[in-house]
This record gives C-alpha cells, structure tokens and sequence, in this order.
C-alpha cells in the first residue's frame, strides 16, 4: 500500500513521564522525560516514533508536539525537521491540547489532512507488523470518513495500568464497532475483559482532521476557539509568535481519553492491530517486562548511564536500580 500524500502524523513528545522520574533523573538531579531516553542506550524513543511515523507519512508530514521547558532535549533530536513541524507547546496542559494545537496547525497547512496519532513512549518488537496496520487505518478513512479508527493491541496479559477497548459488531475487514472504553480496572477486572476479547488501547488513531476536530468542538468549544485565533495569529506573524503563549496561560488541562473520546463511542471504530510486541513504557514494572525481552539488558554499562553522547538507557538505569535495591536489602538484613 503506497503512502497517502494527505496523510499527516503527530507525535505526542510533550508529557512529563513522572511515573518514571525514579529511573529518569539524571547525574544533576533533573529528572529526563522518557521519551528523550533509549531503551538500550540507542537512539531515542522519540526517534524511533519519529521513525515509525514515517512508515505510514511522508518525511515532511510529521509533526512533533513537545513542551518548551524539555527545549535542551528536543532541539538536537528535531534539529533536521522542518521548523514548522515542531509544535511547541508553552506549558504541558494534558494531552488532549497536545493533540488540539499540532490538528490546528496541519489544518492551515492542509483541510483534507488524515491524521496519525502516534505517542511516543511505546516499545514496539515488530514495526513492518505495526506499519501494516497503521496503513490499513489510514486507508479505511476512505470507506469511514467521519470515524475515528483506534488500534487496539492484543493484550499478553492482564494489566491492571492500561486502558481497555471492548470490540462491538464487526463493521467491515478487521473494523468493529467500540463497545465501551474500560480506563485501568483492577486485576480481577481486567481478566474478565480478557475473556471478552477486550484490547488494550495504545492511544494510536487514525482519522481525518475535520473529523477530529468535530469531537473538540462537541467537548471543547471555547478552547478550540481561543486555540484557533491563536494559532493563525501566530502563523501570520512568524517572528513574534506570543498569541499560543498566551492563551496556554489560563488553558484548563484535558485528557485525550477521558474527555474527548469517552462519550463518543458512535464516532470511535476498532481495527485489531497485528501482534507486534507493543508495550506501554508507562511504569517501572511495565518497563522492566519490556526490557526483559532484550538480552544482556541488565548487563548494561553503567558507564551509558548519562552519556553526553547519547541519550540516558533506561536499560542501564533499571539495572543500577535493582542493584541499589539489592544493595539496600542486603544492609537491612545484615
């Protein structure tokens, strides 16, 4: 399948990471977001997203929110995009303006976009798998212009930390209709969504645009139109772009999941991705599963822990920390 020449992607690079500050903080104390980290001491996993999204765009469509206070991270990582296609965000107001402000931008530049949304903490163990299902997304928005198509992830097991999508009626090839949305339930819970054929939800999504941007009206209204005036005040004066900055000042922080899609599950479809290994790198206990899949991984040289040359290795930064843990519990016992 060859390449939409409207297809557009967005990669999410603007959260904190908090929940892995314990295995991100640097030698100085300054607590790295994940996605500027590697998982073996590589390249970044904002790299590789960047990487995976142009197995479905071309080059030059694919944009990366990020957050202005993680400028000493992104900027090396970004420095052969386009400028227009970083979309800096003056403070992290939750990802659902993540998603708003770069969908305001893509829309000026094209009104019949199709949009990718790729978050960019995931591990994924197979990409051709993970490219091939998100080109069947992108090309069923011909057949399903005015839906939003969700890649669902067949769970390896049940997950208490993840989010779950419970398929409906089958409505075409590999395409269901979503029944309901089910946000970390307890262990029991998720077991139960297990036997029903549940997915996991990887917040990847594949739509037009307009479509999209229907849902923030429906949900959003006054945000969308501030963020509207401010983005083409800011595209028609490049050199003092301070419309966005302001408006993020008294923005209310959304979440993508809960307050844009939950509600609109007549909008929302489901295509069953392929297996491809994919992880949420969204905890320590998710991460070390993931890192457990590569050998050596806990052999890492502490050394690549925080060199300048390369991004910090969460893979170098687990094993010191099992080995402090290990350390701490064998003081304890002595």
């Amino acid at each position: 399948m060859t390449i939409s020449s409207n297809a557009w992607a967005i990669v999410l690079a603007g959260g904190e990471g908090s929940r892995l500050n314990g295995l991100t903080t640097d030698a100085s104390g300054v607590a790295v977001p994940k996605q500027y980290c590697s998982l073996t001491g590589g390249q970044s996993l904002l790299i590789d997203t960047v990487q995976r999204a142009a197995s479905v765009v071309e080059p030059n469509h694919i944009c990366v929110v990020v957050a202005a206070q993680h400028r000493r991270w992104w900027e090396p990582m970004c420095s052969k995009m386009p400028k227009s296609n970083i979309i800096v965000q003056p403070r992290n107001c939750g990802t659902g303006n993540g998603v708003l402000l770069p969908l305001l931008h893509i829309l000026a530049r094209d009104h019949g976009a199709r949009i990718v949304l790729l978050p960019s903490d995931h591990y994924v163990g197979d990409e051709p798998a993970l490219a091939s299902s998100l080109r069947q997304a992108v090309g069923a928005l011909e057949d399903h212009p005015d839906e939003l198509l969700l890649l669902g992830m067949h769970p390896d097991d049940a997950d208490p930390d993840l989010g779950y999508i419970i398929p409906g009626h089958n409505i075409g090839p590999n395409i269901y209709r979503v029944e309901r949305f089910v946000e970390k339930p307890s262990r029991a819970a998720a077991r139960q969504l297990l036997d029903q054929g549940a997915l996991w939800n990887a917040l990847i999504v594949a739509t037009r645009a307009r479509a999209l941007l229907d849902l923030f009206m429906t949900s959003q209204p006054d945000v969308v139109a501030k963020m509207h005036f401010a983005v083409a005040e800011d595209l028609r004066s490049s050199t003092n772009a301070v419309a966005a900055t302001i408006v993020y000042r008294d923005l209310p922080n959304i979440d993508f999941s809960s307050q844009i899609l939950q509600g609109t599950e007549t909008k929302l479809h489901l295509i069953k991705a392929r297996r491809c290994g994919w992880s949420d790198l969204g905890t320590p206990k998710r991460l070390g599963e993931t890192l457990r899949k590569f050998p050596h991984a806990d052999e890492a040289s502490r050394d690549s822990i925080n060199s300048v040359f390369a991004p910090m290795s969460l893979s170098a930064q687990h094993a010191r920390l099992r080995s402090t843990i290990r350390s701490a519990s064998g003081s304890a016992s002595a």
